[in-house]
């Protein structure tokens, strides 16, 4: 009596299926396809993450590169009116030096930010980095030379946000020059 319990305990064992070689090949064929489907879209997945997530790093830099241009003008425009802070008298040169400290807080947090500004003089113009305003005809200078800086250009890392505003040395024509273009 103690043989039939346990064989009726026992659930019934499973029908066989009897697959061919041939359907164990293809069913191990079509796993391992699954398999590799599966890897690609997981890699698509994280090559998609990391490239909006790059995407949405730039934006925001971007952005804020456009705010902080911005500020930009109001800085030059402080700048040069403290350029004659050395030709006040009394109270108003203790106002000039209270903006003073205003506007190297607005520097310091344009540095904070990655945006310093560049000098130009003396350097050979550069169509990325300057925007010729006036020319002038020289023999001091080589042609091309930066003589004189009108607006400071800006830069965030390797990019240009602000060009600078340049005079450039232009080659003096001779005197047989001018007489042939008249």
């Amino acid at each position: 009596m103690h043989d039939t319990d346990e064989e009726e305990l026992k659930p019934p064992a499973p029908e066989a299926e009897s697959l061919t070689l041939d359907q164990i090949k293809a069913e191990q064929e079509a796993m391992i396809d699954y398999k590799d489907k599966y890897l690609r879209v997981l890699a698509d997945s994280e090559n998609t993450k990391r490239r909006l997530q790059k995407e949405k790093q730039d934006m925001m830099r971007f952005a804020i590169d456009h705010v902080l241009t911005d500020i930009l003008v109001p800085i030059d425009q402080l700048e040069n009116a403290l350029g004659f802070a050395s030709q006040m008298q009394g109270e108003v040169k203790n106002w000039a030096i209270g903006f003073e400290m205003i506007l190297n807080q607005f520097k310091e947090v344009l540095t904070s930010h990655g945006i310093t500004a560049f000098t130009s003089e003396g350097e050979l113009f550069n169509p990325l980095k300057h925007e010729a305003v006036e020319s002038e005809e020289t023999d001091t200078a080589p042609e091309g030379t930066i003589l004189k800086e009108f607006l400071k250009g800006y830069k965030s890392g390797d990019r240009i946000i602000r060009v600078a505003r340049v005079k450039v040395a232009k080659k003096k024509k001779t005197e047989e020059e001018n007489n042939h273009d008249n």
